[in-house]
């Protein structure tokens, strides 16, 4: 029986957004974490204590892969071709705002006007897909 097991076994593990497709999206999730990412740059910068800061940064860390996690549900689920047609500057501004939440972005760095840049990138995101639902 372990032999079978083993070839029956299935070789790759996907992960979904949710395991039943809810239709529910919003980029107010990533928007909410990028608010914390920011809220936690500002209270580094006003902080000495090395322990305090060590915290800080690792849950900074925890939610900036957060916010990279909320817009690739909206830009690989939500967004479709037809979006994309409308909205050319689509592709590029998901690859900024993910960037700006990765290693040379929020996660990467202390300072609060990185996290300043996320959330601008977005609140552009955020009025796009608005303007979407509206024409849906």
């Amino acid at each position: 029986m372990g032999l079978l097991s083993r070839v029956l076994r299935p070789r790759l593990e996907a992960t979904a957004h949710c395991d039943l497709p809810c239709g529910v999206y919003d980029p107010a999730q990533a928007r909410i974490e990028a608010e914390s990412v920011k809220a936690i740059q500002e209270k580094y910068q006003s902080n000495e204590d090395a322990a305090f800061r060590a915290r800080a940064i690792e849950i900074k860390e925890q939610r900036s892969d957060l916010v990279k996690h909320h817009l690739w549900v909206l830009w690989t689920d939500y967004f479709k071709p037809p979006h994309f047609e409308k909205y050319p500057e689509l592709h590029e501004l998901f690859n900024k705002a993910t960037k700006a939440a990765g290693a040379s972005g929020t996660k990467g760095s202390n300072d609060p006007s990185t996290g300043q840049e996320l959330l601008d990138y977005i609140a552009q995101i955020d009025k796009i897909f608005w303007e979407t639902k509206q024409a849906a």
